[in-house]
Parts: structure tokens; sequence; C-alpha cells
């Protein structure tokens, strides 16, 4: 992957796929076909959350950003790569009908996704947005609670990103996130693997990397709530990587953590 922009197209034609695999698996009615294995690590468990829809639930997460995310009654919530809007209905439990709930993602297919959702369940304070991360299209002071589950990683400027977060926030508001980050480091050839990207894997920075980012954007009280380690699934790795890059794979430090993270603008 060569630049910024390859990275974006490969990331979003990637998860425009799984949007397609994902409404032929609900629409079809063949009890015995095996779905197309997909690289993925999945997060905590959604469907006992109030307010959890699973025509939302794609299993793209790595944790539960909004346990750790002081939602109130009321509050504005962005949730940044909402996907099909499994995070902002789980919000939108919290912050009840007064509350507005914008999930942005920069896929036409899962932006269509999430305002079916919403339409079947009849919400009128949820909008779904097209855009990136790193140009979000909302006015700064936006959003009391800026959440987002295991996307940051997959943003190729991390540095804006989070300025953008810092921007769009209301002074006295929070993010809570949760991604993935690295301990050691991942060899080049593994780097420019797009399943691995789109996987949440090659395009994670290190921990120190990551919180020193949000530091330098202004962020205070950011606290590490939650740290654990991923095991990629091995019968897993044949599917999506060569003999060469698991080999390489194997033969690394590297450790693969899920994290959520907290932090305030004053």
């Amino acid at each position: 992957m060569e630049n910024q922009e390859e990275i974006k197209r490969a990331v979003k034609d990637e998860y425009s796929r799984r949007v397609k695999k994902f409404n032929e698996k609900k629409n079809s009615s063949c009890s015995t076909c095996m779905p197309e294995k997909d690289f993925t690590i999945v997060g905590d468990e959604y469907s006992k959350l109030e307010g959890y829809n699973p025509d939302a639930d794609m299993g793209q997460g790595c944790g539960l950003p909004t346990q750790f995310a002081k939602i109130r009654k009321g509050d504005t919530v962005l949730d940044l790569g909402c996907g099909a809007g499994n995070d902002c209905f789980i919000a939108r439990s919290v912050t009840g009908e007064k509350g507005r709930i914008i999930g942005l993602d920069m896929t036409e297919a899962m932006i269509e996704k999430a305002n079916q959702n919403a339409a079947k369940m009849g919400y009128k304070n949820m909008e779904f947005i097209l855009g990136e991360i790193e140009n979000i299209p909302l006015p700064s002071n936006t959003a009391d609670v800026v959440v987002s589950n295991c996307v940051l990683n997959l943003v190729p400027d991390k540095i804006k990103a989070f300025s953008e977060i810092h921007r769009v926030l209301k002074p006295g508001g929070h993010f809570s996130i949760s991604d993935m980050v690295l301990v050691g480091s991942l060899p080049n050839e593994l780097r420019e693997s797009i399943k691995l990207y789109a996987s949440c894997v090659s395009g994670a920075v290190s921990k120190d990397e990551y919180l020193n980012i949000i530091h330098e954007q202004g962020f205070q009280n950011v606290i590490l709530q939650k740290e654990e380690r991923v095991t990629i699934p091995e019968d897993q790795l044949p599917e999506f990587l060569s003999e060469k890059e698991i080999t390489l794979l194997r033969g690394t430090d590297v450790k693969v953590l899920s994290i959520n993270v907290y932090g305030e603008k004053f």
C-alpha cells in the first residue's frame, strides 16, 4: 500500500464487501450453508446490553466503548466508524429521546445499512453521515461524548483524527475509544497486508505512540481503562496470509492489545 488514499480505498472496498456478505447471510434461508471465512478479531459480547440491535451487529468491534463512556441522558454522542450502527443503538438507550446520536462512516454501504436499521426502529434523534474521521463534517463543539470501536487503527493519519475528535467535542466533553495497539514491531511485509489492515492489526501503532498522540492533541485526564492481549486465531491464518507471511508473524515478538482509552477536553 503506497499511500493513504490507497489504504482508504482498500479498507472501504473490504468493508463494503462485509456489508454485502452480512446482508446475504441475514436474507439467506439456507440453514446448512457455510459462510465464507472472514479474518476478524471479535470484541466483547453486546447482545445482553440494553438497546442491542442484532441487525446492526456485524462483529467488527474489539471492545465495549459505551460501557466506559459515561453517557448521560440528553447527551449528543458521536460514533466514529459507526458501521451498521451497533454502538449508536446502545448509546441511544442511555441518552433517551432527548439525546442526539450521530454515526459517521466513510463507507456508503455501512451508512445505508445503519439508516435502514434506524428507520426500522423509528428513531428520530439518530442520524448517520458519510465522512472521514480525519475531516469530520460537523461544526466544532458538537458532541458531549465521542465513542469509537476498533476503527482509529484503520485511519492512516491518527494525529489528524485525534485533532478532529478534540475539535468536535464540546468543552468539558470526553471520548471513550476501544481500539487495537501493538507492543513490539510488526514486519513491514505484514504491514502491507490489507486483510491484516482491515482486521485492525497492521494499521495499529504502538501503545506508547497511541497514547502520546492523544496527549499531544490537548486531551487531559487520559485513562487506559482496559488492556487485554488478543491472540490471532491460528486456524484462520492460512485463509488470508501466505506461508511466508505466517512464518514472519510467528517469528515476531509483537503483541496485539485491545484497549479502551478515555480522555477529556477542557
